[in-house]
């Protein structure tokens, strides 16, 4: 079964200029179809599709210098956008100035082919660092984007015939702020990139060197993508069956700890688990983990030395005083998730069953 994927590499900076004069042209037409929409909305009380909004830009490509895909593409993001946020008017993107907006070239399938090793896109030839093999496959709909520093990115969508995992057990995942994840194994995912590099961002701020503060901070991010890309790689080729404690960043980025909960980047871990264990065609969920950190997962009781509230956080290490086993916090909640996913998976088969024999 094919599955599709993004794949993103980087544009040489030769390029920077050329494609930064497609993205003021870009954000030329955002602008045009973000008044005419709003003017309708007001005048007429009727929204504009992206079918109506490129009636009154097309043929515009050639003298703003845009592929006509891309302007109609850029259509297209807007009615959806505009639909997504729910407005009469979204904000302008602006092409200069302190607030200007990241550049961005939409494109779709078939506007971009590989030639040569490079890139082939509006009559001009990219140069990129091809670190997938992008020759292999084809290449579909997907943009050039601009990150804070200047730098160009390539991303496009691709299909690809996906590796069914040979993994054969099941792991639970603790999702923490000490340790960013712990399974059931016994692995832990540190994470904290950001603690790692915050003294030297703390200098580069302080002495207004934005340059260097944007460097660091573009590190911190590659660091942290990077671990979790190799740690939920190794978990899905190696497991059957993943589980995921249902902690949310949402509440805790408003107490005390949310800088701790943002450095963790338990969203990003919990969206790469679930599309490589789609690939991969093993179980993912996520469960709840209520009472998974005071329970003892050997003897199932709710030890009356568990740790417990915020008074507990502290405490890493317990022993039930019921059975009498040592315990480690997060390895032991990690257990206690993967045992609550498989009663959970073990109640679906068993309804699964049911049905059939009804049937």
């Amino acid at each position: 079964m094919k599955h599709t994927k993004t794949l993103k590499v980087r544009v040489r900076d030769n390029h920077a200029y050329a494609l930064g004069k497609q993205a003021k042209a870009v954000n030329f037409v955002w602008n045009f179809v973000n008044d005419l929409s709003h003017r309708s909305i007001k005048e007429r009380s009727t929204f504009m599709s992206a079918f109506d909004l490129q009636k009154y830009t097309n043929g515009s490509g050639k003298e703003l210098g845009l592929h006509s895909q891309t302007v109609q593409e850029v259509s297209k993001e807007y009615a959806t956008r505009r639909k997504q946020f729910k407005k009469i008017k979204l904000n302008w993107r602006s092409s200069g100035g302190a607030r200007r907006s990241l550049g961005w070239v939409p494109f779709k399938s078939g506007a971009v082919k590989w030639k040569n090793g490079t890139v082939y896109f509006n009559g001009k030839f990219y140069k990129v660092w091809d670190s997938y093999g992008l020759s292999q496959y084809t290449l579909r709909s997907g943009s050039f984007s601009e990150d804070s520093r200047g730098r160009w990115y390539f991303n496009v969508v691709v299909e690809f015939e996906a590796e069914k995992s040979t993994g054969t057990t099941a792991v639970g995942i603790d999702l923490g702020c000490k340790t960013a994840a712990t399974d059931s194994n016994g692995t832990t995912l540190v994470g904290r990139e950001y603690r790692k590099l915050e003294a030297k961002l703390g200098c580069a701020q302080r002495a207004k060197n934005t340059n260097r503060a944007k460097a660091i901070h573009a590190k911190i991010k590659n660091r942290r993508q990077d671990a979790l890309h190799k740690y939920s790689r190794k978990l899905v080729n190696e497991s059957a069956a993943i589980f995921v404690g249902n902690v949310s960043s949402k509440g805790l980025v408003k107490t005390k700890m949310a800088k701790s909960v943002l450095d963790a980047g338990w969203s990003t871990l919990k969206t790469m688990l679930e599309y490589k264990c789609a690939h991969a065609n093993i179980v993912f969920e996520v469960v709840n983990e209520a009472y998974t950190t005071q329970t003892c997962s050997c003897c199932g009781t709710l030890s009356a030395s568990s740790p417990k509230g915020r008074a507990g956080l502290r405490i890493r290490e317990w022993t039930c005083s019921d059975c009498g086993t040592a315990h480690d916090r997060d390895i032991n909640a990690a257990i206690n998730i993967r045992n609550h996913g498989l009663d959970i998976l073990a109640v679906g088969l068993h309804r699964l069953g049911e049905e059939k024999v009804a049937a």
